[in-house]
């Protein structure tokens, strides 16, 4: 996976290979799709979600950038995944689900091996988590028309945002910074993501 899908496909940053080479990604996966885990491609997790293919997961790392001092925000945590792969690259992750049941497997499969940097709470990620803020980073794993302002009140200055922004079937992978009271957006590409749901976000 590392050499064939992310090293060869423009992948640099060797914390971001490393991590995603260590970390069995088939433990994030039901039985059913186990089997499936290091297919090139988006991978169902029940509730009507799914665990990003592992090179979006690696291009949305890579371009947060991530210091082994930050404190992160993850929005979707989903499986628990990308989460994993945050904890190991950061000092401290906060990582918000609205699906209780994905959030409490993810929980689950975190402890299981032995990642102690998260707290994982369920509610609607639209409103960050103001008590914790602010963050260095923070990452969404869900389509949103535009990103929540709640998000770049409770970023830290220098702070970096990735996240999927457009409609709900297509598109593109945004950075947005922060420098003072300046945002600026960089289009990464295309991409395809599940509506992010919630008050700053889309309706369910």
């Amino acid at each position: 996976m590392v050499e064939h899908q992310l090293r060869a496909r423009g992948i640099r940053d060797e914390r971001v290979l490393r991590v995603m080479g260590e970390l069995p990604r088939e433990k994030f996966i039901g039985p059913v799709y186990r089997e499936e885990a290091y297919e090139d491609r988006p991978v169902p997790i029940g509730a009507g979600q799914t665990i990003s293919q592992p090179y979006v997961v690696a291009l949305m790392s890579e371009a947060l950038k991530v210091e082994p001092h930050h404190r992160v925000l993850e929005i979707g945590a989903g499986s628990g995944y990308q989460t994993a792969i945050l904890a190991k690259l950061a000092k401290e992750v906060f990582a918000i689900e609205r699906i209780a049941e994905l959030a409490e497997r993810a929980s689950k499969v975190l402890s299981e091996l032995g990642i102690d940097n998260v707290q994982l709470r369920i509610g609607d990620g639209t409103l960050g988590w103001p008590e914790q803020a602010p963050f260095d980073r923070i990452l969404c794993a869900a389509a949103a028309p535009d990103v929540p302002e709640a998000w770049i009140e409770q970023l830290a200055d220098n702070g970096r945002i990735v996240m999927p922004i457009g409609g709900p079937e297509m598109q593109n992978l945004f950075l947005i910074t922060k420098q003072g009271d300046k945002i600026t957006h960089e289009n990464l590409g295309g991409v395809r993501f599940v509506k992010l749901i919630g008050k700053q976000g889309w309706e369910e």
